[in-house]
């Protein structure tokens, strides 16, 4: 089974422009990303997928692999399915470019639901971790999942699910944490689909692969990523950096 890990970059970002190019203790952001998924020796290979020069330039020029993205995207799923589409590979890992400290132990979570699935019943692998705190359930900032018995993924909202009509029954809440395994058919699949109706409401593209009947396994971690979306996002990273 070949695996690759793939960070799709974009340069531009509404809450912080070139955010990704941004000094981190002497590397770029996406640098550190890059070689933080290489460290993990996980993935037969590594690859940044963009669609600036800027970022295509950094990579390459630093001995990593990158991949200019051809086409305009609206998605994540869309650029990486762009990418691997002449690939030789069986698993796809979607790492955030905004997480410069990706962790081995996340990424062997999802990894292993492929290597016990030999009937290749599992489409794509995700994480999700429960929450308690009331502001965090209503955050709709924080995309929550809700899974049948063998923990497939029955559907993701911004949305409180489920709703709480009555609170003693012993429901758990939980976000779902944005790191995806793909099988790399779910990948182009889900690139020749049109976007419905529920991912263009929620804004959610995990939905179309549930509205085209694509099983999502969902798999619970503590893991809570460390993403740099703002100037104090990037400030909060400087100091961990000096503290590892």
């Amino acid at each position: 089974m070949k695996i690759i890990a793939v960070i799709p970059a974009r340069y531009a970002s509404t809450r912080f422009p070139a955010k990704l190019m941004q000094d981190l203790g002497g590397k770029t952001v996406i640098l550190r990303t890059y070689e933080a998924a290489v460290a993990t020796k996980l993935f037969d290979d590594v690859f940044v997928v963009t669609d600036s020069d800027l970022i295509f330039n950094e990579i390459v020029a630093k001995g990593g692999k990158a991949i200019m993205s051809i086409k305009e995207h609206e998605s994540g799923s869309d650029r990486i399915a762009e990418a691997v589409a002449n690939l030789d590979v069986d698993i796809v890992v979607n790492v955030q470019g905004d997480e410069p400290f990706t962790e081995a132990g996340p990424l062997e979570q999802v990894l292993t639901v492929f290597r016990n699935d030999p009937d290749h019943k599992v489409d794509l692998a995700s994480l999700m971790r429960e929450i308690t705190d009331e502001e965090e359930i209503n955050n709709p900032n924080n995309v929550k999942v809700v899974v049948d018995q063998s923990n497939f993924a029955l559907y993701f909202s911004r949305s409180v699910i489920p709703y709480p009509r009555d609170k003693d029954v012993g429901v758990r809440y939980f976000q779902h944490i944005g790191i995806y395994a793909f099988r790399k058919q779910a990948l182009l699949d889900f690139h020749s689909l049109p976007m419905k109706s529920l991912e263009a409401s929620e804004k959610l593209e995990q939905l179309r692969y549930l509205e085209f009947g694509k099983r999502i396994k969902m798999v619970e971690t503590t893991h809570v990523g460390i993403g740099i979306d703002t100037a104090e996002d990037l400030e909060k990273a400087r100091a961990i950096l000096k503290d590892i």
